[in-house]
């Protein structure tokens, strides 16, 4: 357990007579590594070893449990190849630290479960899902794109899937981005799968988690529920793996090497033969071009029955001539058909959900006249002026710039035209104003005001009459669902520089529409946002998967992921261009930039700012056919610099959450 990629390699050992027994592969063993003892795991006992020169003899056994099985062994080998790193970091995220009194006080679980029974016509409005059911019944790898249908109530579908899974005697794995997520997903599998369900999250205690994995490595569990690291749980027979919400970015391991969940549960689906389910309201376009390449499947509903029970949406920009008349309406900069939808819901009994997002988001520029974004000619990455740049709402005259230049690779552009309208000027596209839940109490008087976001999450409420005021991503859910939503400041999310922000804008809003009744209960939903914008009207027609083929379409031609294969170096400017100058890139491979490390990313473990003022970036771009030889590169470029002793701290990330 060294981590150092020179030395990510099996080494030989000798066992004593008196170790015989214990040392079996998958244990957890001591041994001395250069005059020092590490920690390491047996992955097999042969009888010879072709090292030519002496070997050492095996410390200790730690413990006789074997907690590497051969297959999280294969599926860590093969996390570790994909994304450039080692074994050894995957195996850290993938196996809690031992507790020895835990593992002697393990049983069975008392008694012997009745055999589960699950009623699988929730399903039933969804295209092909009969086949897909048989599949998994049948044992074999079935791999889906689900999209769930408005007002799903989803963890049932997933545990009703687990439980037909267990029914066929296999096991499942289910994972979800966050601890709300999880706790939804409990409370509806435990009536129907009782004990054989675990849970596992960084929630728990050392203790409790370690006796949670080790019930399922020892099969006395049938399904797995958890956050990120439990897809590597070490399960027998495994059937079924389930990603909810993959567009999350929970679900991005912030550790070394960085491992996607919904790309671990690819390759774990692969490597073990089992089902998938790749679930969400949205559909990101990694999913997508899984869908596109043949290698899943759609699992979504007809159109009809998405028109039945979603409510009915419609979007308002802020500068329709419709805003609010009275008062009220305009102190809270609130179009009138939103504060009307709202006004409905009170009167209905109803709670009403207003969405804010924070505040913080880097501005992103924009065409003066047409509001395109304005991309780099070179590489088509995000531009950013060098000048102070004029804002939405600043007078006519105020809009001259300086030099633009790209984030990614950092070619200057000093004579910018627009390439949908010819315009000349660019300005900087702002957020707006945030509304606050003290307006919103004036504006609707004698009625609840709750909020819900940063470190006061509320997880539910009852029914009734109320304004609840969140953050995306921390809505309440409503016990007989939300009259009406309303989605403010919507440029907030849709303006950043991020290449995601249009997925992750219908993500959001998605997610936030999923709480609301069907339009034939009343249920509505206003987006203060332009009708015409690709995101709205996805949402509009509630056409998530639409939109997804629109992104990867749209990245294919620009050369943005995932129809490429990108990845990042961090670090101080000098270290990473040392680094990038020995990476041997696959033949039309590019390098980019190297340009400041974009807003909002964490610099790399062991430096600080007081260290480097200035942290860059350097990207590498190849074929997604080419993704497997750039990561082996940059693995080979790494055991050189390990051998060189280079102590300077860069990090090195396979396909990037953000590259904006």
């Amino acid at each position: 357990m060294l981590g150092l990629a020179h030395l990510d390699r099996p080494f030989d050992y000798q066992v004593q007579d008196a170790q015989h027994l214990d040392a079996q592969p998958g244990v957890r063993v001591r041994v001395r590594f250069s005059g020092r003892l590490v920690d390491g795991y047996i992955l097999d006992r042969i009888e010879a070893s072709d090292h030519p020169g002496k070997l050492g003899w095996l410390e200790r056994v730690v413990s006789p449990e074997p907690v590497l099985t051969p297959e999280l062994a294969t599926l860590a080998r093969a996390v570790a190849d994909r994304y450039a790193g080692t074994m050894t970091d995957v195996l850290r995220l993938a196996i809690p630290p031992r507790h020895a009194r835990t593992e002697q006080t393990v049983g069975a679980p008392p008694g012997t479960p009745r055999p589960p029974t699950v009623d699988l016509d929730g399903w039933k409005p969804y295209e092909h899902a009969e086949s897909y059911l048989a599949a998994v019944a049948d044992g074999k790898a079935a791999r889906a794109a689900w999209q769930a249908v408005p007002g799903e109530d989803w963890p049932r579908r997933l545990a009703e899937l687990a439980c037909h899974t267990v029914i066929a005697g296999r096991s499942a794995i289910i994972v979800v981005p966050d601890q709300r997520d999880l706790v939804r997903l409990e409370a509806a599998c435990e009536p129907i799968l009782g004990d054989r369900v675990v849970s596992l999250s960084a929630g728990l205690g050392p203790s409790a988690r370690y006796r949670r994995w080790l019930r399922a490595l020892r099969g006395q569990a049938s399904v797995v529920i958890g956050t990120r690291s439990a897809v590597f749980t070490p399960i027998p027979d495994l059937g079924l793996i389930c990603v909810w919400d993959d567009g999350d970015d929970s679900l991005c391991d912030p550790r070394a090497p960085y491992p996607h969940t919904r790309e671990v549960a690819v390759l774990r689906s692969h490597t073990d033969k089992c089902a998938l389910v790749l679930g969400g309201v949205a559909r990101t376009a990694e999913t997508q071009a899984l869908v596109d390449a043949g290698w899943a499947h759609d699992l979504t509903a007809s159109r009809s029955v998405v028109r039945e029970r979603s409510p009915r949406i419609s979007a308002l920009s802020d500068e329709d001539n419709r805003v609010a008349r009275d008062p009220l309406a305009r102190s809270a900069r609130i179009p009138a058909v939103a504060f009307d939808a709202a006004r409905a819901a009170v009167a209905a009994d109803a709670p009403v959900l207003f969405s804010v997002p924070r505040r913080g988001y880097l501005p992103s520029l924009a065409c003066e006249r047409c509001r395109s974004h304005v991309r780099c000619r070179r590489c088509h990455g995000p531009m950013q002026a060098d000048g102070p740049v004029p804002t939405d709402g600043a007078g006519p005259d105020s809009n001259s710039v300086g030099l633009l230049s790209c984030r990614w690779c950092g070619h200057p552009d000093a004579d910018f035209r627009c390439t949908e309208c010819g315009f000349t000027k660019v300005r900087a596209l702002t957020t707006g104003a945030r509304r606050t839940a003290e307006e919103l109490g004036r504006a609707f008087p004698g009625v609840p005001v709750l909020t819900s976001g940063g470190d006061k999450i509320v997880d539910s409420i009852g029914s009734g009459p109320r304004v609840v005021v969140s953050t995306p991503g921390a809505e309440p859910v409503a016990e007989d669902g939300y009259g009406a939503a309303i989605l403010l400041d919507t440029w907030a999310q849709l303006d950043r520089t991020e290449l995601r922000a249009g997925e992750e804008a219908v993500r959001r809003w998605l997610s936030a529409a999923m709480l609301v009744r069907p339009h034939g209960r009343g249920g509505a939903v206003v987006i203060v946002a332009d009708a015409g914008l690709g995101p709205v009207q996805s949402v509009i027609r509630w056409d998530p998967v639409g939109f997804a083929e629109n992104e990867v379409a749209q990245r294919t031609e620009l050369g943005f992921p995932p129809a490429v294969t990108m990845a990042s170096i961090d670090g101080a400017g000098p270290a990473i261009v040392a680094f990038a100058e020995t990476v041997h890139l696959p033949p039309g491979g590019e390098v980019l930039g190297p340009v400041e490390l974009p807003a909002g990313v964490r610099l790399p473990s062991g430096l600080n700012r007081d260290e480097i003022s200035d942290p860059q970036r350097i990207l590498l771009r190849c074929k997604r056919s080419q993704g497997r030889e750039l990561a082996a590169a940059l693995h080979a470029a790494q055991v050189g610099r390990n051998a060189q002793h280079d102590s300077q701290p860069i990090r090195v990330q396979m396909d990037p959450p953000t590259i904006g």
